[in-house]
């Protein structure tokens, strides 16, 4: 029984769900069925390479001009290079992750002849990234793309729906997988605090993500002023990195060192061990994974009810939502902080939520059905092969 061979197509391993959910399925989906290629381009200079942090065995093929910058020499070389890479590996799947990687991707399986196309929407951009008239036309490129896709995954069901609202794509051709992840143990959080050089007693709130504008950390930045005026001994830590970082710095130097940056950092779970609050400002997200590891550590969420942000975290139940403003972050952040009790329940269900719902064996054998449901209809696999078992 033949193999299928999948190659997957990433913009850039850049900390991230994305970069963690192609990990997984490289690690995990099953050698027996299937033989997998990546090619990725190079992360930024304001951004962490996820590959060498936490998957330095992944085998990559880096093709430079595959990064987020956008220039007609460079994507046509990135273009070539991809084409070139299925008409030597003849892939029966060609996969795509992130906006870029998905169209140029996409249009170098249909150039090669690669008979399935899927794309994976990790999130999209019709809110909060481009102008109004950018976000048409990227609208209108992925409609067209979507004719030419046998399968649409996304993350979370408000991502698909508000795609099919867009007019990307059709029902039929969705399939919603979320991210799937595991934490390593966690240290008991008095040695978490001493790792970060945080103070052994008063609460602390962590950011873990990109600072990038859709993230919002000037919004952040504000619903910490808010907290510290009425949990004076509140100490925040930002763990990450991105285009906006040295200006949130400059922004925070009124916070004194009530508010700490970390960088990016091999060891999150350590920043989660060591907080009693994950908080999420943005204006726009997918199913992010940052919440889904808050969860697994046990630590509530308050986070802008956004995207598929509510298909991570349950309001009143694994943490609270809030509008996207800083106000009322800030006073759900400091409900939390002042109600030992709530915050304790809430993270002890966000724990078992995210271990039911976000483990990664879903996230495998959910493509790995994905897959086998794609090769029966190819007459690739017989029925009775299209069994998953997840991990």
């Amino acid at each position: 029984m033949r193999r299928l061979r999948i190659l997957r197509v990433l913009t850039r391993m850049n900390v991230g769900g994305p970069s963690m959910q192609v990990t997984t399925l490289h690690r995990h989906l099953d050698p027996d069925r299937y033989e997998q290629r990546l090619c990725t381009g190079h992360v930024g200079e304001d951004e962490a390479d996820y590959q060498a942090l936490f998957a330095p065995e992944l085998p990559v093929h880096r093709i430079p001009t595959l990064g987020r910058r956008i220039g007609p020499g460079g994507d046509a070389y990135a273009f070539a290079k991809l084409f070139a890479h299925m008409r030597e590996f003849r892939p029966h799947i060609v996969h795509t992750h992130t906006a870029k990687a998905g169209v140029l991707g996409r249009l170098a399986a249909v150039a090669a002849g690669v008979p399935v196309r899927v794309h994976t929407f990790h999130g999209h951009l019709l809110h909060g990234y481009f102008s109004a008239r950018a976000t048409r036309v990227m609208t209108a490129v992925e409609s067209a793309l979507a004719r030419r896709t046998q399968r649409l995954v996304s993350v979370g069901a408000q991502v698909r729906d508000d795609l099919l609202a867009a007019g990307v794509g059709v029902t039929r051709q969705y399939r919603v997988i979320a991210p799937g992840t595991v934490l390593p143990t966690l240290p008991d959080r008095a040695a978490a605090r001493r790792e970060l050089g945080l103070p052994d007693d008063g609460p602390v709130v962590a950011y873990v993500g990109r600072v990038t504008g859709i993230k919002r950390p000037d919004r952040f930045l504000a619903a910490a002023r808010i907290v510290r005026a009425a949990v004076p001994e509140t100490t925040f830590v930002v763990c990450g990195a991105g285009d906006r970082l040295a200006e949130t710095r400059a922004a925070a130097t009124d916070l004194g060192d009530a508010v700490r940056f970390t960088g990016w950092r091999a060891d999150v779970h350590t920043v989660y061990a060591a907080a009693d609050v994950v908080l999420l400002t943005s204006d726009n997200e997918g199913t992010p994974v940052s919440l889904i590891e808050a969860a697994l550590a046990g630590r509530p969420a308050v986070a802008t009810r956004v995207g598929s942000v509510d298909e991570v975290v349950c309001d009143n139940r694994t943490g609270l939502l809030t509008p996207p403003d800083a106000e009322p972050l800030a006073a759900a952040t400091i409900r939390l902080l002042r109600d030992g009790s709530l915050r304790e329940r809430l993270g002890r269900q966000a724990a078992e939520h995210a271990a039911n719902a976000f483990g990664p064996g879903r996230l495998v054998s959910g493509i790995d059905r994905l897959y086998s449901e794609l090769a029966v209809e190819r007459g690739w696999w017989p029925e009775h092969r299209a069994v998953s078992a997840a991990p």
